[in-house]
């Protein structure tokens, strides 16, 4: 439209006042304002601004007004200056309204319309940001959450909650505001407890894995009080995600989960008792994605602080061994949690079998090799710690020449 625009004198009225084009779809704001459909969604539902860009008004209302009578003037002006190169536009089609979310919303509480329902309203949370916030201000959450707890119950046959399956997945798409994720975790007949159980009874791996990234979503915006209080069969469901490698996605998610809870004390122990540390070495052992590794190392460092944790790290046959080959393998912060890791190995759990194993690994030469070659300084102050610890005992060994303190 720029080269139609010298040619031509276009109606001010006709452009929106965000991108300064002309207007393919009319639409008015709350505020009395209109602009283009693309630019003003962008503008609210992309970019999250609450405010009207000309009037600078709060918006409160976020459905949107087609303005037919201008979008008829546009297409009349476009017709007549054909020949000038103008197309056209297109009778928009018609988006979603708040009335017909509402219906679709009600219909499935009803056992008869239920699929049909969810399949549309799946398909209605997959088009676009807008219909997210509007399924969210409507009170889809409420309508899901209670489709999801019912198929839950302890009456409730393992791999029949179809409906479930579906409420999940749009739960999941929704990508609850702040305020939302909130609302789940305060839910009298908690919520949390219910995801843990579609982990431990769903019967396909993309509901275990929606119920994970789900709960990842809610615990970055949890108070202290609700991550302290967690359930020890919570840990036991992440641990059997990770063991089941559902996906690369659900591994992540259920890694940035255990990051968010472990650095609770409690949870820590829960964390150990469920098992999580021989499959974090496990899976370290085979993995070769940087990001996924960082991860694993920073989990395995805060379960570390506990004594079950160090315990744990200790009977696994390859657990020393695979945590110092990380170093200056994989990363700067893998590195360093490593070190951390064998910091609070050697300080809390350093008996004299652990030393020896430490350093027929080889784990004190890599000590060695931190504090002369150029890393973070946190790093070099660790590593230095553990040597001068056990310095005494290390340097009998003929294999150290370096001076360890």
């Amino acid at each position: 439209m720029g080269d139609v625009q010298t040619e031509i004198e276009v109606p001010r009225y006709f452009l929106c006042p965000i991108s300064l084009e002309i207007m393919k779809d009319p639409v008015t704001l709350s505020t009395g304002i209109t602009y283009d459909r693309d630019s003003i969604e962008n503008w609210l539902f992309s970019q999250k601004k609450d405010v009207c860009p000309v009037t600078k008004q709060g918006v409160v209302d976020i459905e949107l007004t087609p303005n037919h009578t201008l979008r008829r003037f546009i297409q009349s002006w476009c017709t007549l200056n054909a020949s000038f190169g103008v197309e056209r536009f297109p009778t928009p089609r018609i988006p979603i309204s708040n009335t017909e979310i509402i219906k679709l919303l009600r219909d499935s509480k009803s056992p008869q319309h239920q699929m049909t329902s969810l399949k549309r309203l799946k398909t209605v949370v997959l088009e676009n940001e807008k219909n997210k916030r509007l399924m969210e201000s409507v009170g889809a959450v409420g309508y899901l959450t209670t489709i999801i707890t019912n198929s839950m119950t302890s009456s409730s046959p393992a791999g029949e909650a179809t409906g479930a399956d579906e409420a999940l997945n749009i739960l999941y798409h929704l990508k609850l505001s702040t305020i939302g994720l909130k609302s789940l975790l305060n839910m009298g007949d908690n919520f949390v407890e219910t995801l843990t159980r579609v982990m431990k009874r769903a019967a396909s791996y993309e509901s275990r894995a929606y119920a994970v990234m789900l709960l990842k979503s809610m615990f970055e915006v949890a108070e202290p009080m609700q991550v302290t209080s967690l359930n020890p069969n919570f840990f036991m469901q992440l641990v059997q995600i990770l063991i089941d490698q559902i996906s690369q996605k659900a591994t992540k998610a259920t890694l940035k989960l255990l990051i968010s809870v472990c650095p609770w004390g409690r949870n820590r122990i829960k964390a150990a008792e469920a098992g999580l540390v021989p499959v974090l070495i496990d899976a370290l052992l085979d993995c070769t994605e940087k990001r996924t590794s960082e991860m694993i190392m920073t989990v395995l460092n805060q379960i570390c602080q506990s004594a079950e944790g160090r315990a744990e790290l200790l009977n696994h046959a390859g657990g020393l061994a695979v945590v110092s080959k990380k170093i200056f393998r994989v990363s700067s912060v893998a590195s360093e949690k490593a070190v951390r890791i064998l910091h609070s190995v050697a300080v809390f759990s350093g008996n004299s079998r652990v030393v020896q194993e430490m350093l027929e690994l080889g784990i004190v030469k890599k000590l060695l090799l931190v504090v002369q070659v150029e890393c973070g300084s946190k790093m070099k102050e660790k590593a230095r710690e553990i040597l001068k610890m056990h310095g005494r005992v290390w340097k009998k060994s003929s294999c150290i020449t370096f001076n360890l303190v």
